[in-house]
């Protein structure tokens, strides 16, 4: 039956021995090698730093008296930049005072020199044991945490909201310094989009921008090999230095497969020395990687159902339009209104594509209307009237059943109601209209202001924004009206007279 001592060497423990006496770095060699594990050494403390900023050790072995760094100095040396590494020393002066101090400096134990070898590989196998429960541990919580985070991932449709998730949850899970994102894209045959979350101070976003060959990563993914990188393994898929001047220690990246499609490459960076990323967190970026490329996946098939869906909707939109000489254009205008509107009011670019959606959908429900009974030359009769004041309601009915325009309809419901509350369909004033709604109110009366009817001519711009600020604060939002009026006289100077 397999001991977890021997689990421990099956999985050929990294070790590091530090000491400044050749014979004694030869001897721990030789032995803990003919143990199974691997063994590197370095002459003193400052030496060992080194090796273990390039290098993860699970177990380091230290002399407490060297030259140049001690054991003691090598202890602080590693809790002040945070690496946590499981440390034995060895002293020849060992008294209780000692002991106590050490351990209180982060060491896991100490052992007398001259050792005896097998306490010595019993105090490294209680070491080892230890170090791997700690680090199966994290990782089991890492696990568990990465498939909440993807469950959650998994419940969006918005493909910017899923990438962003996917940079955060991979650069907190592996403590990464930088992590970047890049799309596939199977019509072109490039990589595009690359998305890119950092937070190291002195680094900047740019710095990692085509920094690698995504080209030669594919190619080392599809041979199957873990992309698992650091120290002059990452030469051939760097391309430059990065631009800040930080060096690169540890690399590594994981593809986005969707049924045997590579939709994209996740790949995480450690600029901070002594951190190197492990196959365990290179594990769980698979797992990671494996929701993301779902929801990554369902997100783009759901961006190209609504922009058909939407494309459809527009189309019977701009199809009543036409069937009305005096409304021709009159959807496109109004959305090309209220994106200015929008804008200036510094509205967030979902807002503004929201607000454009509804105005150009906000006459949807006049499909059913008789637009030749609205088009006669004298007034409406009230029923004609009650008719027309339908439109808004029939265009609720007509969207609320989609549910991704589900955003859209209350802009489409309210957009005849007055600031004053004497609107319609529900009388509501003020700010409990929607926002978008107060937008294409004032953006749809002044393009049916500026715009020939049956029973009038078409006002002039300056006229039309004449109406507005008279109108303003009983039936328009008096903000919204004057930065529209603003927008008006930038775009048309000379032609707007608003005084």
């Amino acid at each position: 039956m397999e001991t977890q001592v021997d689990s421990c060497r099956q999985e050929r423990a990294e070790i590091l021995v530090v000491d400044d006496e050749a014979i004694i770095r030869e001897v721990l060699t030789d032995l803990l090698t003919s143990q199974g594990y691997h063994v590197d050494t370095a002459e003193n403390g400052l030496a060992a730093l080194q090796k273990i900023f390039e290098k993860t050790y699970n177990l380091v072995i230290t002399d407490l008296k060297m030259p140049v760094m001690g054991g003691a100095e090598l202890l602080a040396a590693l809790a002040e930049r945070q690496l946590k590494v499981m440390v034995i020393i060895m002293t020849a002066y060992a008294t209780v005072e000692t002991a106590i101090q050490t351990m209180k400096n982060g060491a896991y134990d100490y052992i007398m020199k001259p050792f005896k070898i097998d306490e010595l590989l019993l105090v490294v196998d209680r070491a080892l044991q230890k170090e791997r429960l700690e680090r199966e541990n994290v990782q089991l919580k890492e696990v568990q945490r990465l498939y909440q985070i993807s469950e959650a991932m998994a419940s969006t449709l918005s493909l910017t909201r899923v990438l962003e998730s996917v940079l955060e949850t991979a650069k907190q899970e592996v403590e990464a310094d930088a992590v970047s994102l890049v799309l596939w894209n199977e019509r072109d045959r490039r990589w595009h989009s690359e998305t890119v979350d950092s937070e190291m101070q002195g680094l900047r976003d740019d710095d990692l921008e085509g920094l690698l060959d995504y080209g030669a990563l594919q190619d080392l993914h599809a041979s199957g090999r873990p992309v698992l990188l650091s120290g002059r393994d990452m030469e051939p898929y760097v391309r430059r230095a990065v631009n800040s001047g930080k060096r690169l220690y540890s690399l590594v990246s994981v593809p986005l497969v969707f049924r045997g499609r590579v939709l994209g490459m996740l790949n995480l960076f450690s600029f901070t020395p002594g951190r190197v990323f492990q196959e365990g967190q290179r594990k769980s970026l698979v797992i990671l990687a494996g929701r993301a490329a779902s929801a990554v996946e369902n997100a783009r098939l759901h961006t190209e159902l609504k922009e058909l869906f939407l494309q459809t909707i527009e189309g019977f939109a701009f199809a009543i339009d036409a069937k009305d000489p005096y409304t021709h254009g009159h959807s496109r205008r109004v959305t090309e209104y209220c994106g200015w509107i929008a804008e200036r009011l510094g509205l967030g670019q979902s807002e503004i594509e929201e607000i454009r959606h509804a105005a150009i959908l906000h006459d949807i429900g006049k499909i059913g209307l008789r637009i030749e009974s609205l088009n006669k030359p004298g007034r409406l009769t009230p029923e004609e009237v009650e008719s027309f004041r339908t439109h808004p309601e029939k265009g609720r009915r007509i969207l609320a059943p989609i549910r991704f325009l589900s955003d859209l309809v209350p802009v489409i419901y309210h957009h005849h109601e007055r600031y004053d509350g004497k609107g319609y369909p529900d009388g509501i004033a003020g700010e409990r209209i929607p926002l978008g709604a107060r937008i294409l109110a004032v953006a749809d009366s002044y393009d049916a202001m500026t715009s020939d009817r049956p029973y009038r001519a078409a006002m002039t711009p300056s006229q039309a924004v004449q109406e507005l600020l008279t109108h303003a604060g009983s039936q328009f939002d008096p903000a919204i009206v004057r930065v529209f009026v603003e927008v008006l006289c930038e775009k048309f100077p000379g032609r707007i007279q608003s005084g």
